[in-house]
């Protein structure tokens, strides 16, 4: 039997749930709370993933500790409005199915959540791998491989989005509309797709919202989906609320 349901609500977590890039702060754990130069020489464009794995293995040869870790992920500060924005969900997540795609990592993202009390909001979080080698360290891996020639090498989240809703449609599960809440470019490539009756919320003047003005620019009318900047996720929150007022 078909289930459709109205919203797919998706979250990015770097500078959209939280309000800083989770990898820059996690560097306050290392030796001095910077990384060595040569650490940072070996970053290359496209390839973040990569250049965190070894700064998860540095962090090991270092003595810091996962709790270490831990404990920085779990202090990062949460952006405006986000609170906010999850006590509304909390009472209307009947009306949500609410996903995470984040190109951070499993262990991060799922120590925010918890030590916020959010996690349990989520039907699934979708993110890099995390795991601890036999030495303790983190390991971190890419999420998977794909062909988009705009997103890091690990993770296209226009793949990860259309996998998500070809299961969900194989599990008889439908829905009418999608709402992404992001902040970045790689957030920008899923919602190329979205249709007129989508929602995409992009954090105001970040990527996403520049990348969706330029493409208004080059030909209008060529994005879709209505477009709700947001500088404090109350205006999510307000928006959200005005859906079930119509609906």
């Amino acid at each position: 039997m078909s289930n459709t349901l109205k919203y797919l609500l998706i979250f990015d977590f770097d500078e959209t749930i939280i309000n800083e890039n989770s990898d820059d702060s996690v560097v306050q754990v290392a030796p001095g709370q910077e990384l060595p130069d040569w650490l940072r020489e070996t970053f290359e464009e496209g390839y973040y993933n990569r250049y965190m794995q070894k700064v998860f293995e540095y962090f090991g040869d270092q003595g810091v500790t996962l709790a270490d870790i831990k404990t920085a992920y779990e202090n990062i500060p949460l952006s405006p409005g986000m609170p906010e924005l999850f006590r509304f969900l909390f009472k209307n997540q009947d009306r949500f199915e609410i996903i995470l795609v984040s190109d951070a990592n499993m262990f991060g993202i799922e120590s925010t959540l918890k030590s916020n009390g959010y996690h349990s909001l989520f039907r699934r979080v979708i993110s890099n791998p995390t795991n601890v080698g036999k030495s303790g360290h983190l390991n971190l891996g890419p999420y998977h491989t794909h062909s988009c020639t705009q997103c890091p090498a690990n993770m296209c989240k226009r793949k990860v989005l259309t996998e998500y809703l070809a299961e969900r449609s194989h599990d008889g599960v439908t829905f009418e509309n999608i709402l992404y809440v992001g902040d970045g470019a790689n957030d920008f490539c899923p919602s190329v797709i979205f249709t007129s009756t989508d929602v995409a919320f992009p954090r105001k003047n970040y990527p996403m919202h520049k990348l969706i003005r330029k493409m208004e620019e080059q030909q209008k009318n060529s994005y879709q989906a209505r477009v709700v900047p947001w500088d404090s996720a109350d205006v999510v929150s307000r928006y959200l609320q005005a859906l079930f007022n119509k609906s």
